[in-house]
């Protein structure tokens, strides 16, 4: 396809307009909302008026005056919403790490009489680095972690396994896990599910609710477009609620916090997951963030998702440029919305795209993510991207050694 093919597509795209609700700098092919998602224009104006009549004008009078108490529900219910949930089952706190710790805790307390967290084999690292924490804690008496390979998780579900801890869409090579299978798999055979959805939540249709999952974790400042930092947010199904408890039991959490008792009772219902007092800016931010949701349908945004990453799958395999492979599956209801390439050489292009504005990002060992948000990435970007990366293999301009140097964050 020439560039001005990906034009037309873009020209005949019913949700073009919406890109014009973010902020993206006019030269830069940013496919890293995987990672970050970009500024909606509105969030600066919230903010700001945050800052200047809300914290700067009415100081602490602001918790009451301006609902800053009530943020985490609020927050939570909206994304609810997104992710397939009822009211009262989702909060906005703390990380996705934290919220972690919480529900494999809760997890294990709720199946006294098993001990083992299965999760797969090269999924996300730090929740395995959180179970863990959690099993050196506990002590292998109470807590084991076990990994398995993919093809081998349903087989690994005995009667030892207390959690199956499993992140949706795989943060490498884009797959995507059946949630629903899975999860009745692992009920079925009387253990718990909880599900990472940070590579998910607001680019796919979910529906944790229908899918009788029991937990879920997920991050703010991917596709939900919170910020750096975002507040993470935390599902636990109603039915798990009364039954219920954990260890991080922080003043927010109490049924009464500004009572001051000296002995903790947790709050009802999901509002006893919360620790510590949220922090305002970053919750603000995601909460006017999620107004972008109210323009589309998630079923809209998945669409767009497989056609955007579908035309970049066709562009790239068009140049059949050496050293390179997918890794990503091509079936649609196997994959999120990213596009991984490997490639021996895979930092060093990353970086190559990079200084041509074309921002991509690396996974080691070899893999460069391709992040589509179907929100504001358009067939354009598609289109550069292949273009430049075909630039940057055929010319060698990644072999350049200032490309080797790794930096901080990859």
């Amino acid at each position: 396809m020439r560039l001005d093919d990906f034009d037309r597509l873009d020209a005949e795209d019913p949700l073009r307009a919406l890109r014009d609700a973010f902020d993206l700098p006019p030269d830069t092919v940013y496919l890293d909302g995987n990672s970050l998602g970009a500024l909606p224009r509105h969030v600066r104006a919230r903010i700001d008026r945050l800052l200047t009549e809300e914290w700067g004008r009415d100081l602490i009078a602001s918790w009451n005056r301006h609902g800053w108490i009530d943020l985490p529900q609020r927050v939570g219910d909206r994304i609810g919403r997104l992710v397939g949930a009822a009211p009262g089952q989702v909060t906005c706190a703390d990380s996705v790490s934290v919220n972690v710790f919480k529900l494999l805790a809760t997890a294990l307390a709720l199946r006294p009489d098993r001990q083992v967290i299965l999760t797969e084999e090269g999924d996300f690292p730090t929740d395995s680095y959180v179970a863990e924490g959690l099993a050196g804690l506990l002590g292998t008496a109470r807590c084991r972690v076990r990994a398995a390979p993919r093809a081998d998780l349903q087989s690994a579900l005995d009667d030892e396994v207390a959690v199956l801890l499993l992140t949706q869409v795989n943060f490498r090579d884009g797959s995507r896990h059946d949630v629903a299978d899975l999860t009745a798999t692992a009920q079925a055979r009387g253990a718990l599910t909880l599900w990472d959805l940070s590579h998910s939540a607001g680019a796919m249709p979910l529906e944790l609710d229908r899918w009788n999952v029991d937990m879920a974790v997920g991050c703010g400042y991917k596709y939900l477009n919170g910020g750096p930092g975002a507040p993470a947010f935390l599902y636990l199904a109603e039915r798990h609620h009364a039954a219920a408890s954990q260890p991080l039991s922080g003043w927010m959490g109490h049924r009464r916090a500004f009572d001051f008792t000296p002995a903790y009772e947790p709050a009802a219902g999901i509002s006893r997951f919360l620790c510590g007092t949220p922090g305002i800016l970053g919750m603000v931010a995601l909460d006017a963030a999620l107004d972008v949701f109210d323009r589309v349908t998630l079923d809209q945004l998945r669409a767009r998702s497989v056609a955007l990453t579908d035309t970049f799958m066709t562009a790239v395999d068009a140049l059949a440029l050496p050293g390179l492979s997918l890794v990503t599956p091509r079936e649609a209801e196997r994959r999120g919305s990213q596009v991984s390439l490997a490639h021996a050489e895979a930092y060093g292009i990353t970086q190559a795209l990079i200084e041509q504005r074309v921002i991509v990002d690396f996974r080691a060992p070899d893999i460069i993510r391709f992040g589509f948000s179907p929100f504001y990435n358009r067939y354009a970007d598609a289109g550069r991207a292949a273009a430049a990366l075909e630039d940057v293999l055929r010319t060698g301009a990644y072999r350049d050694p200032r490309f080797a140097q790794r930096n901080k964050v990859t």
